[in-house]
């Protein structure tokens, strides 16, 4: 009888910290849920995608950037593919941010200060529609925020010619290869990121450093 009691009393015990363990459960993906869902993404191609990852991680209210290809026809495409130029994808990053902290119009300013708008299918010797600018819009409002900026930036003539970057919906997006993945962060020594990341980096900070994160 004693041996009884004691086994329904563990079962009891056990019960009740499942019961626990699953209200905590749900409780932290409800609340993982709320802050993902206040969440928003941008898509954007502005040369090597190491480089725009290099830059836009950096900013305070960016959660992530993602390199990956968008924009094309071939699906699941691999960094040799897209190197190619036939498949239509663009070297992109795909950034997730909290427009509570940084808005989609702060990102757009970082996205024409940091590359060459007016050059088409090319970044310095990087040459390719891989290359090309592109800002693959995630609604409407991001339709219309890009396009206006763009306008503004011809008009103003910030940019001795015209701007050929191109604006279209999002549909696709494909992620990179692992060893693409904060390529610059793991590879500061390699002959691109010292010749070419690094001074366009540090361009950046001083141009965006109250926009950085703290560290």
């Amino acid at each position: 009888m004693l041996n009884k009691l004691i086994t329904i009393f563990i079962i009891f015990l056990l019960a009740n910290f499942l019961v626990i363990a699953q209200s905590k459960n749900t409780e932290q993906k409800t609340e993982k849920n709320m802050n993902e869902n206040k969440f928003e993404k941008a898509t954007f191609g502005s040369g090597c995608f190491w480089c725009t990852e290099a830059i836009f991680e950096q900013l305070e209210g960016v959660i992530d950037v993602v390199s990956g290809y968008s924009g094309g026809t071939v699906p699941n495409p691999t960094y040799k593919q897209v190197s190619s130029g036939t498949t239509g994808h663009a070297e992109v990053c795909q950034i997730t941010f909290d427009p509570e902290v940084i808005s989609y119009d702060e990102l757009l300013k970082v996205f024409w200060s940091t590359h060459d708008p007016t050059t088409l299918n090319r970044q310095g010797n990087d040459v390719g529609t891989q290359y090309r600018s592109v800002i693959f819009y995630h609604n409407e409002k991001q339709k219309e925020l890009a396009e206006q900026y763009k306008r503004k930036l011809d008009e103003a003539k910030i940019f001795p010619d015209p701007i050929v970057t191109e604006i279209s919906p999002f549909k696709h997006f494909y992620k990179a290869e692992d060893y693409h993945q904060n390529y610059y962060e793991l590879n500061p020594d390699q002959a691109y990121c010292s010749f070419v990341i690094t001074p366009k980096v540090e361009k950046f900070k001083k141009i965006f450093k109250n926009k950085l994160k703290k560290k």
